[in-house]
């Protein structure tokens, strides 16, 4: 009988086809696709009957099904599937013992091994087969189409992959040696039984959370290889291969390779794989991102698992931290920072452990800097980790804090978040306690002196005794001199001998020797003194002063640790105080991410008591305005966690801590941060965020239920009205309360009280429109209070008037008869008062007249323009509305309608009417308001008179806000209001002076255009607030064309050079808008030049240089460069002096200069040819064709530019400034430097003789030629830069009169060049150099 044909695992399923040679296994023939079913089904009946076995005959059967897998049915493959499922599960049971047997005979275990290998085969192929098909079918998920098909052909494998990889699984498990004779297994057959699993994690989908359970299953699959198959090497290279090729492999290899060494304990195989990645060429990885990624990502993940084991083989990897990906960077540097947190952690490490550490946070420290920002960026997230866990030790503490710090400067806004969350991190976890930062800095210094004075060197005993020891001498021999009765003294001799031997050493260091000398004869004198001690009391003396001195220096080593812990701490301080003041400059960067870090640093600093945290708990107040709703958002939720989570636990005290923080931020608070915390509150309100106890906690205080100070009550009222801005009718059923309690008999103690409650008041105004009758108990008690303190010296009455009258004009009903009434009160205490004073009237009571008239008659205004404009615009509405609605007037032409009062047109003539009211009535002899204007204009044209700068202001602030708008008084009075502007000597009315200035130019153009020339003096006003309003004033009237812009606008350059940064700031931010209205810059530029330019305009070179340098950076279009290049050129020949010469050739070099500019330079050269004697100009010129040579331009356009060809007009302009200036045009070519330029020539024949004498050489020109040169292949000619040096060389023109030129230590001129005889070089066929060298 023949023996069976051998089975070969092929390495191509078509290499079973093909005949492999004699005794081994060939499928004879490929079955039809109908034919499979039957043959299954024989296969089936003999598996029954024969086991495992029967593949050795029906192999071709399930082989036909792999090689038609795309053809055959489901039905069909599932059913091979499952069969093959059961033949290898039934061979697995039958193999331990099969093995077991020791009879087992060659042919029986050659039978087994061939079953086994087929089996195996064929399930595999099956499997990799339908997890082909499943991975294409996700792919294609996405298919509305396809998703059914998907759903369908991937069910049964998914639900079957488990089982099979558990049945393989428990076949590696098994002994398979045996088979082979005792030798090692197959390795075809390993890589067989594994390549399945690798296969399927090739499948992006299998690291979801879904497939958890057959992570594991694989992962055991591979263990039972690595462990019974020695398949450690295989592993390693097609892991590290799927490393590079699979990104999403690494995190599910790194969970696999740690369960490999803590359970099945290969550790070696953590060491190979990051050998064989440490191994690879960092210059390969930097060219392929894909498959370092993966390589990143597998080791961090792995050092997160077994970071024991990365450390142990760190040495490999740490090549990669120079190469120049930057992945390979952060994961190396991750893994560091997991060893140092789970593995070098504590304080109990041995010394080479702890150098380990310091080396890996050294390594950690210096890749803060890296080059790339991704690495400084994950270097800093690392530390921040580090931090948390507590894992860096104290020493490093301050290095790491100067890191983060100065990252904050980062140019990466990446960076710049991840150090802001550093120092948060370390605020956490900061060892100095939580309320370090705010120690004093005098207790800081006390600290700093008690270290200098415990780390000052110790003096020896012995050296101090050598120093006293001639004082002591001298001071004994007096004390042998006989002592009177009455000189001696009683001294104490101390109980013990210790404090008798302490009490002796102070006296001798305080150089009390004679004292001293007497506590010793005392001492010597003391009965016992000569007794006999008991033996050991030497011995136990000594081992006290032992036990001192030890117990000295521990208390030394103590007091030492203490004070550098003190150091650490106030060092700590120091940084994050820095740290401080640049992140809250970080809350207005334009990065969203950056700005709400900083924001949330801030909650941090605040939950931690350091002091610097309100100011940016403040600062961070404006971004409630913000657009971006991220930041907006933020800033809420930092003012939740700051004030409305405290730590109490009932509501009462929440309540109080809530009104206690928000108090404190209101104290000393602008208005504007004011308005900021009102619009947060108001968001709490509407969210119903800020509980009813809060309120009611604010009303007791008001009320003085509860008891508080006055700061506190005015705060209550203000968070009232904030509050009443989300609910407006926590104000209005209260009103009766405000009224009562605020503006009540106490009100004229302090006035700010009842301003404070009319603001709240006034906030009902932003409910439903409404208004109160003139007998309303609220008009009343304002009207009372209001009278009671005009007569009384109170800084705070102005500001509360103005409330007052405020807010009757908002929600009175005849609201000018009220204020008529207060008017009339008022001027009859004032005339009173004036009659008591003998026609002196006290300045306060002045003012506060001025300031009451110009309170109502701003109000009247706003009243007509706004209130009353409003009311007709409702009427009106209405009106037309109903007439809508009428359908018997449908179709009728109201007179309205044909007058064209609707719409646009009703609003202007509505808008008329109201002007032509303000303009006719307000000021008549009827109106309460022409009585004082004789006198607020005897205020403003006396300021020697009334001297007072509040007054003066009042007064202007009424003459200018109420009187000027009206165009008669206006015409009277412009003069006196340009007067005021010019010779006030308030720098605040000089400001409001412009602003109303400002406004009249808009209101009455053709008025002011004649003193446009005062409002540009302005810009050179001696006080910097005073230009800056200028600037802003002039800056809104030019960009929106109310004033004709002339030479004068030369003044708002000269605010680029202001001091002042702000006002250089409002100087760009003009000429940027300016730039944006087409040439508006580039037209002015030309004047701008010869103002600022003029000797009388007192602008220093430098400082003209400074603006010129912005203003041309607008200038970008090549027609602009060109046409300026040819205006400056003109304006030469008007300039007088040497320093407008320079000027203008400094503008020169700031354009851009094209091959076209420098055309215009060319046809422009007689302009400034003259001018090139001065070495500035003539450097300035030599700096524009430097920068042409350098712009890029084409070579042939440079020989263009230098030579213009035979027949043309000589180049003079080119050749002058790159060689050394001619002085004048009109100097002579060739200077006379000798006598014998002056003697008769010689008679011809003496001439001729003298050419045929040998004369000696000449001394020939050096040429030298530079390395840069481009070859014409067209023409064959050369364009070389060249030098010539020499003492003196001529150029002839054409042959004809010789051009004297001094050359420089090097002259480059890039021409084309031909060779002559002669040692002459013709340059361009029309110019030759020789050596002028005679004799």
């Amino acid at each position: 009988m023949a023996a069976a044909p051998e089975f070969h695992l092929p390495l191509a399923p078509a290499d079973l086809l093909r005949d492999g040679g004699p005794g081994r296994y060939v499928v004879r023939e490929v079955l039809l696709v109908r034919e499979l079913p039957p043959a299954l089904a024989a296969f089936r009946t003999a598996f029954r009957a024969r086991g495992a076995l029967a593949v050795l005959q029906h192999f071709d059967g399930v082989y036909s099904v792999l090689h038609h897998f795309r053809t055959v049915g489901t039905a069909v493959k599932e059913d091979a599937l499952e069969l093959m499922m059961h033949v290898l599960s039934h061979h697995s049971n039958e193999l331990p013992a099969i093995l077991s047997d020791s009879g087992l005979s060659h042919a029986d275990r050659a039978a087994h091994l061939n079953a086994l290998k087929m089996n195996c085969y064929l399930l595999t192929g099956l499997m990799d087969a339908f997890e082909m098909e499943t991975c294409k079918n996700s792919c294609l998920e996405a298919d509305p189409g396809r998703k059914n098909h998907a759903k369908t052909s991937g069910s049964l494998w998914e639900e079957e992959r488990e089982p099979l990889l558990r049945l393989l699984t428990q076949l590696l498990q098994l002994d398979l040696r045996r088979l082979w004779g005792g030798l090692a297994v197959e390795e075809e057959f390993v890589s067989l039984m594994t390549g399945s699993c690798y296969r399927i994690l090739e499948n992006p989908s299998i690291g979801l959370q879904r497939y958890r359970v057959t992570r594991e299953t694989l992962t055991h699959l591979l263990a039972a290889a690595l462990v019974h198959c020695d398949h450690m090497f295989s592993a390693t290279l097609k892991i590290t291969q799927m490393l590079q090729h699979f990104e999403h492999v690494a995190p599910v290899f790194a969970q696999a390779v740690s369960l490999w060494a803590k359970e099945y304990g290969l550790k070696s195989l953590v060491g190979e794989l990051l050998r064989e990645i440490g191994q690879k060429c960092p210059q390969d990885l930097a060219r392929e991102a894909s498959g370092v990624k993966g390589y990143a990502t597998f080791i961090s993940e792995l050092a997160e698992q077994i970071p024991a084991l990365v450390l142990a083989n760190m040495s490999v990897l740490l090549p990669h931290l120079d190469g120049e990906s930057y992945m390979m960077r952060n994961a190396i540097l991750a893994a560091m920072a997991e060893v140092l947190v789970q593995v070098l952690n504590g304080d109990q490490l041995e010394k080479a452990a702890r150098g380990t550490r310091d080396k890996f946070l050294d390594t950690l420290q210096a890749h803060v800097c890296d080059v790339h920002s991704f690495v400084r960026s994950r270097v800093l997230q690392l530390f921040t980790r580090i931090v948390q866990h507590k894992a860096l030790p104290l020493t490093q503490f301050q290095s790491v804090v100067s890191l983060a710090v100065g990252r904050l400067k980062d140019k990466s806004v990446i960076v710049v978040k991840n150090a802001i969350q550093l120092l948060a991190a370390f605020l956490s976890n900061n060892p100095f306690s939580s309320k370090v930062i705010s120690v004093y800095m005098a207790d800081m210094l006390d600290v700093c002196l008690q270290a200098e004075y415990l780390q000052s060197p110790v003096v020896a005993t012995e050296e101090e005794w050598e120093a006293m020891l001639p004082e002591i001498r001298a001071a004994i021999q007096q004390l042998f001199q006989p002592l009177q009765k009455e000189e001696e003294e009683v001294l104490e001799v101390e109980e013990t001998v210790e404090r008798t031997v302490e009490q002796i050493t102070g006296l001798l260091k305080k150089l009390n020797y004679n004292t001293a000398h007497k506590q010793v004869c005392c001492v010597g004198s003391c009965p016992g003194e000569n007794s006999e001690d008991p033996p050991g009391d030497n011995s136990s003396d000594k081992i006290e002063e032992v036990a001192q001195e030890e117990q000295a220096q521990t208390e030394l080593v103590k007091q030492e640790m203490l004070v550098q812990y003190l150091q650490d701490a106030y060092n700590f301080s120091v940084k994050i105080t820095e740290a401080l003041n640049l992140i809250s400059k970080m809350m207005y960067e334009n990065s969203v991410s950056v700005v709400q870090e900083a924001i949330e640093f801030f909650v941090t600093v605040s939950q931690f008591g350091v002091p610097q945290a309100l100011l940016g708990v403040r600062r961070m107040l404006p971004l409630i305005w913000s657009k971006e709703p991220g930041i907006k958002e933020a800033v809420l939720n930092a003012y939740r966690q700051l004030y409305l989570s405290p730590s109490e636990d009932s509501e009462r005290a929440k309540a109080q801590a809530l009104v206690h923080s928000l108090s404190l931020i209101m104290v000393d608070a602008s208005l504007g941060t004011i308005q900021c915390l009102e619009e947060i509150i108001s968001e709490f309100m509407q969210k119903d965020e800020i509980k009813p106890a809060v309120t009611q906690l604010l009303w007791e205080r008001f009320t003085e239920k509860s008891p508080c100070s006055s700061l506190e009550r005015r705060a209550a009222v203000m968070l009232l009205g904030m509050m009443a801005r989300g609910k407006p009718e926590i104000i209005g059923s209260n009103l009766d309360i405000l009224v009562t309690m605020g503006l009540s008999e106490k009100a004229c103690e302090d006035y700010r009280l009842p301003q404070e409650v009319c603001n709240v008041i006034s906030k009902l105004k932003n409910s439903a429109p409404f208004r109160l009758p003139q007998d309303h108990m609220l008009f009343g008690c304002l009207s009372e209070t209001v009278s009671k303190g005009f007569a009384q010296p109170s800084s705070h009455w102005i500001p509360f008037m103005e409330s007052a009258v405020t807010l009757i004009y908002q929600l009175a009903e005849g609201a000018e008869e009220i204020c008529a009434h207060i008017l009339h009160e008022c001027s009859q205490q004032a005339l009173e008062k004036l009659q008591e004073a003998d026609e002196h009237l006290p300045t306060f009571l002045l003012l506060h007249l001025v300031s009451l008239v110009g309170q109502v008659a701003l109000q009247q205004v706003a009243y007509l323009e706004v209130s009353v404009s409003a009311e007709l615009r409702r009427r009106r509405i209405l009106k037309e509305e109903k007439t809508k609605k009428k359908p018997d007037t449908r179709n009728e032409i109201t007179m309205e309608e044909e007058l064209g009062l609707v719409g646009a047109t009703a609003d202007e003539a509505e808008a008329e009417l109201i002007r032509s009211i303000c303009e006719t009535e307000l000021l008549d002899g009827k109106h309460l308001f022409s009585a004082f204007v004789p006198l607020v204009l005897k205020i403003c044209n006396n300021p020697g008179l009334y001297s007072d700068s509040a007054l003066s202001a009042a007064a202007i602030a009424l003459f200018l806000t109420v009187f000027f708008p009206l165009s008669e008084f206006c015409d009277s009075h412009l003069r006196l209001l340009f007067t005021m502007m010019e010779k006030s000597t308030l720098p605040g009315v000089r400001s409001n002076l412009i602003i109303a200035a400002g406004d009249l130019a808009i209101r009455f153009p053709n008025l002011v255009e004649p003193w446009t020339s005062h409002l540009y003096a302005r810009l050179r006003d001696p006080c910097p607030s005073v230009r800056q309003t200028a600037g802003l004033v002039m800056t809104h009237l030019i960009l929106k064309d109310m004033v004709k812009v002339k030479g004068q606008v030369s003044e708002m350059a000269t605010l680029l050079i202001d001091q002042e940064e702000e006002i250089v700031g409002v100087a760009q931010n003009f000429f940027g808008e300016l730039a944006n209205k087409g040439n508006a810059v580039y037209n002015l530029l030309p004047d701008i030049i010869s103002h600022l330019s003029d000797p009388n305009s007192g602008i220093e070179e430098e400082s003209f240089h400074t603006i010129m340098r912005h203003l041309f950076s607008y200038i970008t279009k090549d027609k602009q460069t060109e046409s300026l290049v040819e205006k400056l050129c003109q304006r030469f020949r008007t300039a007088r002096t040497e320093r407008q010469y320079r000027d203008l050739s400094h503008c020169l070099t700031l354009l851009p200069v094209s091959e076209r500019g420098l055309h215009k330079l060319q046809d422009n050269y007689d302009c400034f040819a003259d001018k090139l004697q001065d070495p500035a100009v003539y450097n300035c010129f030599q700096t524009v064709l430097a920068r042409f040579r350098r712009a890029g331009v084409k070579p042939e356009a440079k020989v263009r530019l230098w030579d213009k060809g035979p027949g043309q007009k000589n180049n003079c302009f080119l050749h002058t400034v790159t060689g050394k200036p001619c002085s004048s045009r009109r100097q002579p070519l060739s200077p006379a430097n000798t006598d014998d330029d002056f003697v008769t020539p010689a008679s011809r024949t003496l001439r001729k003789h003298k050419r045929t004498q040998k004369r000696p050489a000449r001394k020939k020109a050096i040429i030298t030629f530079s390395s840069d040169e481009e070859n014409n292949s067209e023409d064959g000619k050369a364009l070389h830069t060249w030098a010539l040096r020499g003492e003196a060389l001529h150029i002839w023109l054409n042959r004809d009169v010789p051009l004297v030129m001094g050359f420089r230590a090097l002259w480059r001129l890039p021409v084309y060049f031909s060779a002559q005889g002669g040692g002459v070089l013709i340059i361009a066929t029309s110019y030759s150099l020789q050596s002028d060298r005679r004799n």
